[in-house]
């Protein structure tokens, strides 16, 4: 009787491990390959501001790595991000009385080129853009500079992992 229970204890144990289901948090499911690789985005935008062609692409491949178990590449990866920043605009969205801007909006756009090499049915090209609204008065230098940048980035970053990995 002891040994009925001990071979049906192990049974259900070994059939509840065998029908586990492989589940990821961030929506990813399966993803075909097992490395990515993220160009320099070179910076195309007409105004120009220095080092952010670097700190999008270390941010893309931050997230990549963050929310997936890919490994990072530098050449032959399964999955590539390329593209470049084709924008870069601030906008005066709200005058005061005096006509000078209360209110300024930086918008970035960036062109991204996606390749799946294990399913070139993933691919694409894309615009993907945002913006951080600041005080008028406000010099966009410095930590300001950082804080919109850190916003701006954080959602083209997601929108772009969404758009090409992210399976819900």
């Amino acid at each position: 009787m002891k040994f009925l229970k001990i071979l049906t204890v192990l049974l259900v144990a070994i059939s509840i491990n065998g029908c586990s289901v492989k589940y990821n948090m961030t929506g990813t499911g399966e993803i075909a390959g097992k490395t990515f690789q993220v160009n320099y985005f070179q910076n195309n935008a007409e105004i120009v501001e220095p080092g952010i062609e670097r700190t999008f692409t270390i941010r893309l491949q931050e997230i990549i790595q963050n929310q997936t178990n890919l490994n990072l590449t530098t050449s032959n990866g399964d999955l590539v991000y390329e593209g470049e920043i084709v924008d870069y605009r601030i906008t005066p969205m709200q005058a005061t009385a005096s006509q000078t801007a209360a209110q300024n909006r930086l918008t970035i756009a960036i062109n991204v080129r996606f390749t799946n090499k294990k399913k070139e049915a993933d691919n694409f090209e894309k615009r993907f853009s945002f913006y951080f609204d600041y005080d008028g008065s406000t010099q966009l230098v410095g930590s300001k500079l950082t804080e919109a940048l850190d916003v701006i980035f954080e959602r083209i970053t997601q929108d772009v992992f969404n758009e090409s990995l992210a399976k819900w």
